[in-house]
């Protein structure tokens, strides 16, 4: 069904990419409920039922993923995505006095508008079309900008330390970027300590990887992180003399399917939704769509151009069918409870670690699912140990950068742009976006115009209003 032989791989090979993924991902079961319901401020049914959401939504998404497309890429609840989600909620409740509940209900309507409208577009082609606008140059440099903004990601938002005087502190900018060491520890307080072990395992994560890669061991990734985690386990109850394991005592492994049922599932409000105005909810949408239709694409690009997947062209096959997917999410998440569901950017550590077809984004699926009973076990998974895979990685991605021309300043300056713009911003639509722009207007300025296509054209217009006019 997945062509393994076809695709030069096993079963074994593919299963151990999608662990990897999964682990790499994992901390969005919890971080997706907690920015949608303000941490829990919301109440603990509806958190309950956007952590069904999320695990249900990734695996319907990623499934779809696997047997539409056979590609091994995994799908859940965009980061960025879902925090503009929980802005647009909090602006529903401000505009019409509706409970949080309500305008949550609400904005499901619109979640769904966004999915149908890119199932539309998927399956006439359009979102293809648009995928195969975006300049070869441009193409070459989405990989190496995710990479760095995975880097970014692993040295930055994805361990935050908190203490008494207050947080997040993050590796990069608070240990590394301290004036001094006695500076960081007077920063972080009691902090500090975590500061240290959160370091260290991070970076013997990222040796043993490398190590094991260089021995051409396979899931190289995936024991890297087991390493790690196991690490900052020891050391947590030896060092820091804390029970790692202290939350399963009272972690009940029972899915709160009732909590869902009278929350999120199914539970869209067309009422309050035609209380927000028909110009609000177009202009919502419409950032919606723009935001995930070039994550998405980004995403793809960029992780199917490090497993070998894009032609000479740079295109990748079965690209209407990982869209089409995208967009069956997206209504799954709609119907469930959650917000806008597309593809991961750390699908690239599972690509890494050997995966090539849609058997790893099943696994991954499956992992998703069996979430809804052991989701406390995978929230004990020690965040440096997931920032080692994802440092990794996207220093591995960061090598396409060979491929493009840095004698052409029409491809350099876009690429430049983008490889800054992406871990800045954090929106992998918004560095393609910047580039697309920087592109265009080299080359109407050095008499090239008719090397751009007029749907480059149109996109690079469509970014200048949403970064300057759009309301």
């Amino acid at each position: 069904m997945f062509k393994l032989k076809e695709n030069g791989t096993k079963v074994r090979t593919e299963i151990v990419a999608g662990l990897t993924t999964f682990m790499t991902m994992a901390y969005i079961i919890a971080l997706n409920p907690n920015l949608l319901t303000g941490f829990g401020a919301e109440g603990k049914e509806l958190w309950n039922g956007v952590f069904l959401a999320t695990c249900i939504a990734s695996a319907i998404g990623t499934l779809c993923m696997a047997f539409l497309a056979n590609k091994p890429f995994a799908m859940a609840p965009g980061m960025g995505l879902n925090s503009f989600f929980a802005v647009v909620v909090a602006n529903i409740v401000a505009m019409t006095g509706m409970t949080y509940l309500q305008s949550f209900q609400s904005a499901l309507v619109i979640i769904l508008v966004e999915g149908l409208v890119f199932i539309i577009l998927s399956v006439f082609n359009i979102r293809e079309k648009i995928v195969e606008a975006i300049p070869l140059g441009v193409r070459l440099g989405i990989g190496p900008a995710i990479g760095l903004m995975l880097m970014n990601i692993g040295f930055g938002s994805n361990v935050g330390v908190y203490s008494e005087t207050g947080g997040p502190f993050y590796v990069m900018r608070d240990f590394f970027g301290a004036l001094t060491a006695t500076y960081a520890k007077t920063q972080m307080g009691s902090g500090y300590g975590v500061m240290i072990l959160t370091v260290v395992t991070m970076f013997i994560g990222l040796f043993v990887i490398v190590a094991l890669d260089r021995k051409n061991v396979k899931g190289a990734v995936l024991i890297g992180m087991i390493v790690a985690s196991i690490i900052y386990w020891a050391a947590e109850a030896i060092f820091l003399h804390t029970n790692p394991f202290e939350s399963l005592k009272t972690a009940s492994f029972l899915p709160p399917f009732t909590d869902m049922a009278n929350t999120t599932l199914f539970k869209l409000d067309f009422a309050g939704f035609a209380q927000i105005g028909w110009f609000t909810v177009v202009t919502i949408v419409i950032t919606f769509c723009i935001i995930d239709m070039f994550d998405t694409i980004g995403t793809l690009v960029g992780t199917a151009d490090r497993a070998g997947m894009l032609d000479e062209q740079g295109n990748m096959p079965q690209m209407k069918q990982a869209l089409l997917s995208d967009a069956i999410g997206t209504v799954a998440g709609s119907l469930t409870g959650t917000s806008t569901v597309t593809t991961f950017v750390e699908s690239a550590s599972g690509v890494e670690a050997g995966g090539r077809t849609g058997l790893t984004a099943v696994t991954t699926a499956i992992m998703f699912l069996l979430c809804m009973f052991i989701a406390p076990i995978a929230a004990i998974i020690p965040a440096a140990a997931t920032s080692a895979a994802l440092i990794y990685v996207g220093i591995l991605m960061l090598m396409n950068l060979k491929k493009i021309d840095f004698a052409d300043i029409s491809q350099m300056l876009p690429v430049a742009v983008m490889l800054l713009a992406m871990p800045v911003s954090g929106s992998i639509g918004h560095g393609i976006g910047l580039a697309l722009i920087c592109y265009t207007v080299i080359k109407l300025l050095t008499g090239k115009a008719k090397d751009v296509s007029v749907l480059t054209y149109i996109l690079s217009i469509i970014f200048l209003v949403k970064f300057f006019l759009a309301a």
